[in-house]
């Protein structure tokens, strides 16, 4: 299944992808007999928390549908909405570096013998298809394609083995990351941290429809020319054993959020004269198969227009 969240007048709404456009749950429920109140989640944290069930209920709200419902005030054309996170609310935004081995070669970094570990805060989110602001402070914004596992269940302490039954399900994200800020010090969050500097969506997709994680074809794009092209058996630590380390060391709850790491491509990674670094107007995309394409706009931040999309969808 594929889960989104958009702006409604009043708030976020929780979507479903179908092929006759975005499902409004809420929107639907109000249409359909025979569904008491409540027993239907109707935003994306009840639907992480609530699990096998909750994606089964839903399924049979898509099920009860009736045929003739392309012009129903509940189904939506994807193109007109304005996306939210779709996960809106992470307890946790860990974040995983030099996660690929081609990446850590081109930085000329060792390979990592365990995971290395920094994170983000909710300021960083975003949604598809909004505009990122560019800080006065960096001249060197770099993309970063990343896979982000979403946790479905509380893991304290599993195994490889078991790690994957805590998994809701994936989505994309782009670890938006200010070189010049990052190396400032020994420690990478200034420059993680700003503003809008983790879109994330278009789709949370479901773990049953993804299949194994660590075979996806992975690839970002700056203005449609192709940066990096890989897949996520280049990475060095797998999803599942990302998600046992981590909970050894802290307890991982539902809509807490990994991001897995990025593959070879990045502007950093190229030698110093050849480096052009993200700049107003910039569009950038990342596609990973089975999910689908994050896009998103980079505007100056003295050309953000009041009012629109832009940083963090829910508010700053």
């Amino acid at each position: 299944m594929k889960l989104l969240t958009f702006l409604g007048e009043q708030g976020p709404r929780l979507g479903i992808r179908l092929e006759q456009g975005v499902l409004d749950v809420a929107e639907a429920l109000k249409n359909m007999k025979g569904y008491e109140e409540g027993s239907v989640p109707t935003d994306m944290d009840q639907v992480i928390k609530g699990g096998p069930e909750a994606i089964q209920s839903l399924q049979k709200v898509i099920d009860d549908l009736p045929d003739t419902s392309e012009n129903e005030p509940y189904l939506l054309e994807e193109s007109s909405l304005v996306f939210a996170p779709c996960v809106t609310e992470p307890g946790k935004i860990i974040c995983v570096g030099l996660n690929y081995q081609k990446h850590a070669e081109e930085t000329k970094s060792p390979i990592p013998e365990h995971p290395v570990l920094f994170n983000k805060f909710n300021n960083a989110l975003t949604g598809h298809r909004c505009d990122v602001s560019l800080p006065n402070v960096t001249s060197e914004l770099d993309y970063e394609a990343e896979l982000v596992i979403v946790i479905g269940q509380k893991a304290k302490d599993v195994s490889k083995e078991e790690a994957a039954q805590y998994i809701f399900g994936y989505t994309c994200g782009n670890d938006l990351s200010a070189r010049d800020l990052q190396r400032r010090t020994n420690q990478w969050l200034l420059g993680k941290s700003c503003d809008g500097f983790l879109p994330l969506g278009p789709y949370i997709v479901t773990g049953d429809e993804i299949g194994n994680p660590n075979e996806l074809k992975i690839r970002s794009l700056v203005n449609g020319e192709q940066r990096q092209n890989s897949t996520t058996a280049d990475m060095i630590f797998k999803v599942e054993e990302l998600v046992s380390y981590i909970s050894r060391h802290m307890t991982l709850l539902p809509g807490d959020i990994i991001l897995t790491g990025t593959p070879e491509g990045v502007t950093i990674g190229y030698p110093r004269e050849q480096r052009v670094y993200l700049k107003d107007g910039d569009q950038l995309s990342v596609e990973i198969e089975k999910i689908g394409t994050l896009s998103n706009k980079i505007v100056a931040e003295t050309k953000v227009e009041e009012g629109k999309p832009v940083g963090r969808t829910l508010g700053v």
